[in-house]
């Protein structure tokens, strides 16, 4: 008899689908410059933006499914330990919500046309300043956010390999209990 502890297929659904997003947008992110100027760069940075909107859309339906319908697990090691990879999902979460209204913020700032059709209005034009703090702040909250989740990601791993609980499974697509 299986015993395992599974989360929902939306539930795991919507967090496999986020972490695909969040490193396809960061990989998007710190390539955009590669790019030439032009046409080509503005619709790299404008598939980022959609993107990224659609990270925004797909977290308010995921938080809205958890409140609502979600099945919810307790932690899967006790004490402390426990506690602390709680901890971890909510700053996880705290920083998808900060890197999205940084880069929604960014676009504002500075000002974006997306796919050479909508015009976006720059903020203040002239504010360099502003428009640069904006931008490497959403980049180091992006960049923060990567490596936690990849931190997550090995942790789960290591539950899995070296501690050989069931961890991973409860967030591994098409196993259920």
């Amino acid at each position: 008899m299986n015993t395992i502890q599974t989360y929902d297929s939306k539930t795991i659904f919507y967090h496999w689908t986020s972490a695909v997003l969040i490193l396809g947008l960061w990989i998007l992110g710190q390539s955009i410059d590669i790019f030439p100027k032009g046409p080509i760069r503005i619709n790299a940075r404008s598939v980022h933006i959609i993107c990224g909107l659609i990270l925004a859309i797909l977290l308010v339906v995921r938080l809205g499914w958890r409140m609502q319908g979600g099945i919810k697990l307790p932690p899967s090691v006790p004490g402390l330990v426990g506690k602390s990879g709680v901890g971890v999902h909510y700053v996880l979460y705290l920083l998808v919500i900060f890197t999205i209204l940084l880069g929604i913020l960014a676009v504002w700032v500075r000002g974006d046309i997306l796919f050479n059709v909508f015009q976006v209005s720059a903020l203040d034009p002239t504010n360099k300043p502003l428009r640069k703090t904006v931008v490497e702040f959403h980049e180091l909250c992006a960049s923060s956010l990567l490596f936690l989740s990849l931190g997550h990601g090995l942790i789960a791993v290591w539950h899995h390999k070296i501690i050989k609980d069931e961890v991973l499974i409860r967030m591994w697509p098409g196993i259920r209990k």
